[in-house]
């Protein structure tokens, strides 16, 4: 071209035609004969009236020729221009029968109006954004409707100059052109599309408005797909957007980082589904409380899971890289450290294979279970940095966060004559929300395992760095995020001691919490369907102080009375014991809960006063029985003690052993004289275990 004439342009139809005989491909081959002719006439290209194939191509309006203008040829109606059989190609595809397309370039003074109307089908917004982009027509909004099976979408689009579309024959060959596309499209459809929002209420809690909802929908209304091609674009994505390194250079780490995230990836859509799916129906919901979770390897597992085991492993084969390889790169997360951690993790495959409604929740410990070094015969043992280069499984949740008291004294206010009890703190922390899905075997099922991390209310003391003191300025973030550092610190010492106190009251108050939130977020205020709705699983003695920290929250924060409260508590909780040992049943001293937790102990001594009552109307004035039966541990010779075990049974309808012989030693055992009083508790259930747990 001269200088300071514009280009001329290909008509931005004429290459479309293209995309939809690719689209109409596979359709082509199963048609019936009849229609082989009307699909062979949709993928040729409409010419203009008067025009041979041959002839000097038709230009645009105002373009310029040499130093000539010429004006544009005079364009004739859009009937006129379609060539015959067009029309009838479109009808005669088997596609949808609600199909309806409006192109308008008149209407909008800014944008060519495109209105489709037709049955919602999975991929049908991305298809239309990509044959839009293909026929060079920018998208710069989208209206999405949907109502039943039926979705109307109207697209406000400009021409590649920015301008809105008004020639009569562009407005046809784009109307033509997506007729033909989403005809083939239908046709061919049979993917499975993703469960849609089935909330009844017409907008979110954040007002959200159905036609936003829609739009989502529509945007992510299809599945990430598993063929060899997909998968490896996934990994490499992830390798340059997620990791921020070369898709041309990565090591194996990388690699394995780079899968993980891709397999997640696919894990989160399973998960959002069955959380849905979970939300809308409303079940009872069990929550696994545990300070230990060992859950093994996840790659490996996710993968056999999902079933995508044979296709990931090609295609990390093609990329140069092995499977087998990749695995070994992984830590293990180190959350537990033998049966009761193995157990929790088997619980949690188990129930996802199971398709129960279920959670686990825990503790996300920096400094897991130990490393063991062998030095001269003797072992050695080192800090396990499981988290040094990050957890590809899991997903912080920065939003979900639980104020955690410690400390501090109780008072009492009057509200509306009645006497409520106030604890003020004297420290406070904060529980963020780590989640790492957790698929089942042989079902989309997904359920979750919440972790939570300690984290400071405060994160820097700006007032004590000034003054100089720069210790002082950190020591409440260090002290904070100790809570959750170390997997069971040394409890000879009193400090000991009290910091695993305040681990487990960490893990259930954070718990709870979050347990009440979702109950209420479906159910009032009441309460009157929490036992119905929630089931509380304590594994083992450790989370046991949950017994009086779901009291304090329904008498102190939500306004329960304690009959109410009480009978809530021992309806929601099922206890686990895992010894038959005396010595090993666990207990805390008297004086260090009323130190860390002062309400929760005047709750204790509320509750050990009412048990204690009701024994003395079972078994008569056998204060030597009472004693031995109490949750309060005193008397000669003793540390006055809170005794976890019999406040665990106590407050739970059930308890169980791990296996059938355990469960019937602790009825002659530990547990005989509890066992003479309530035996309508006592069950078995026995342990399993999962293969991937077998080393």
């Amino acid at each position: 071209g001269l200088s300071g004439a514009p280009r001329v342009r290909r008509s931005r139809t004429r290459g479309v035609w293209h995309r939809a005989r690719v689209a109409m491909s596979s359709t082509a081959a199963l048609a019936p004969a009849a229609s082989r002719a009307a699909l062979a006439n949709c993928a040729r290209p409409p010419r203009p009236v008067g025009s041979q194939p041959g002839a000097r191509p038709r230009l645009r309006r105002g373009v310029a020729l040499g130093s000539a203008r010429v004006p544009a040829p005079r364009r004739v109606s859009p009937r006129a221009v379609s060539p015959a059989g067009e029309d009838s190609c479109v009808s005669d595809l088997n596609g949808d029968e609600n199909l309806s397309v409006t192109v308008d370039g008149a209407s909008d003074p800014a944008f060519t109006v495109i209105s489709i109307r037709a049955t919602n089908r999975p991929g049908i917004l991305q298809l239309l954004k990509s044959t839009l982009e293909d026929l060079g027509l920018s998208v710069e909004r989208t209206e999405v409707d949907m109502e039943k099976d039926l979705t109307s979408d109207v697209f406000y689009v400009t021409g590649d100059d920015g301008e809105r579309v008004d020639d009569p024959y562009d407005l046809a060959n784009i109307e033509q052109v997506l007729k033909v596309v989403l005809n083939a499209h239908y046709s061919k459809s049979s993917g499975a599309p993703r469960p849609p929002d089935g909330a009844k209420s017409a907008s979110g809690p954040d007002g959200m408005k159905p036609r936003q909802k829609d739009l989502l929908y529509s945007l992510m209304d299809n599945y990430i797909k598993n063929d060899v091609l997909s998968v490896q674009s996934s990994i490499v994505n992830h390798v340059e957007y997620t990791l921020g390194r070369s898709r041309y250079r990565f090591d194996d780490f990388e690699a394995y980082q780079a899968t993980s995230l891709s397999v997640r990836d696919r894990l989160i859509e399973s998960w959002n589904d069955t959380q849905q799916y979970f939300r809308e129906q409303d079940p009872k919901r069990v929550y696994y409380l545990s300070m230990e979770f060992l859950m093994g390897r996840s790659l490996t597992n996710s993968l056999y899971n999902l079933e995508v085991k044979g296709t990931f492993s090609e295609g990390l084969r093609q990329l140069g890289y092995s499977l087998e390889d990749l695995v070994e790169k992984e830590r293990d997360a180190a959350l537990g450290n033998g049966g009761l951690g193995r157990l929790a993790a088997c619980f949690l495959d188990s129930m996802a294979s199971e398709n129960l409604p279920a959670w686990g929740y825990g503790i996300r410990y920096q400094y897991g279970m130990f490393r063991q070094e062998m030095h001269d015969g003797f072992q050695h043992e080192n800090p396990d940095y499981w988290l040094n280069f990050g957890n590809p499984w899991e997903i912080e949740r920065p939003n979900i966060a639980y104020p955690i008291k410690f400390y501090g004294h109780v008072s009492t206010v009057d509200v509306d004559n009645h006497q409520v009890f106030k604890w003020d703190s004297g420290e406070e922390v904060t529980a963020v929300a780590y989640d790492t899905p957790i698929p089942g075997w042989n079902t989309p099922n997904t359920i979750n395992l919440r972790l939570w991390s300690a984290k400071p209310s405060r994160e820097f003391d700006l007032e004590s760095f000034n003054t100089g003191d720069y210790v002082q300025a950190i020591l409440a973030k260090q002290r904070a995020e100790t809570i959750s550092a170390v997997l069971y610190p040394d409890d000879r010492t009193y400090q000991g001691k009290e910091l695993r106190l305040k681990q487990q009251f960490f893990m259930v108050s954070a718990t709870l919490q979050d347990i009440i939130r979702r109950f209420l977020v479906t159910h009032d205020a009441s309460f009157d369907a929490f036992p119905e709705k929630v089931a509380l699983q304590l594994n083992d003695t450790h989370p046991t102080i949950g017994v009086p920290e779901l009291m304090r929250l329904l008498m102190d924060e939500h306004g329960l009375g304690w009959t109410k409260a009480w009978d809530i508590t021992t309806r929601v909780f099922s206890f686990t014991n895992h010894t038959v040992l005396p010595e090993a049943l666990e207990k805390w001293p008297v004086d260090l809960v009323e130190n860390v937790l002062p309400r929760h102990m005047q709750i204790i001594y509320d509750i050990n006063w009412r048990f204690t009552q009701e024994l003395r109307g079972v078994i008569g004035d056998d204060y030597d029985k009472i004693g031995r039966m109490s949750i309060i541990e005193e008397g000669e010779g003793y540390e006055k003690s809170v005794r976890m075990a019999p406040l665990a049974l106590v407050g739970s309808h059930t308890v169980n052993g791990v296996a059938a012989i355990h469960s019937e030693l602790i009825k002659t055992t530990i547990f005989r004289e509890f066992h003479a009083v309530m035996p309508e508790k006592f069950q078995n259930k026995t342990n399993g275990m999962k293969p991937r747990h077998w080393k």
